[in-house]
């Protein structure tokens, strides 16, 4: 999470949407930069509103919530292939050994999900105290040169983005049957991804 308090931002980590490469890029004009542990990195909207935004309150300058969304499934593989890398091996959380098929399978269960498959979704990541979407300023992963365009404006200058955090190279075959019944049960990311803003000036 970065907080930039002259153009009035809050930029929001989404898990596994590259915005590790955009807090890099902006360290320098960041009045707070929560980098680790991974709960403050990745604190969601609500925990934004609760905790932080009373220390920065001001009602005649108030701050846009920007966030980046992915579409779920390809959001999926990124977690696949994260929990693939050779330190988790052994580890609860690692998805070596299995496939990408299996995977999804124990992300859609209910409940009692097996700790690699335990993934929070962007749809709640983004939901407010009043339970609503409260993000501002939602770009889709596929669109990031237009959230840099603008984050560049705002700030006077030019950005560029490094590739940081790259999971490992991993085949991610999925039926269509599979992806189907995925894209189901994640629909209310799967149309917050379609109704994200696709360049910044809509």
């Amino acid at each position: 999470m970065l907080v930039l308090t002259r153009p009035r931002l809050v930029l929001l980590s989404v898990p596994k949407t590259g915005t590790t490469a955009l807090e890099a890029a902006l360290a320098e004009d960041a009045d707070m930069v929560l980098r680790n542990p991974p709960h403050l990195k990745h604190m969601n909207l609500r925990g934004w509103q609760n905790r932080l935004a009373p220390l920065f309150e001001d009602k005649d300058r108030p701050f846009r919530i920007v966030a980046v969304v992915r579409d779920p499934v390809d959001r999926l593989r990124s977690w696949y292939r994260y929990r693939h890398r050779d330190d988790l091996v052994g580890r609860t959380n690692s998805t070596r050994g299995l496939s990408f098929e299996d995977f999804a399978a124990e992300v859609m269960k209910p409940d009692d999900r097996a700790p690699y498959a335990r993934i929070g979704t962007q749809t709640d990541f983004l939901t407010g105290k009043d339970g609503t979407i409260g993000a501002d300023l939602i770009y889709r992963y596929e669109n990031i040169p237009d959230l840099t365009a603008m984050l560049a404006d705002a700030l006077g200058r030019d950005l560029r983005l490094d590739r940081l955090n790259a999971s490992p190279t991993v085949e991610t075959p999925l039926s269509e049957a599979t992806e189907a019944k995925l894209r189901h049960h994640l629909a209310p990311d799967c149309a917050l991804h379609a109704t994200a803003r696709g360049h910044a000036d809509r």
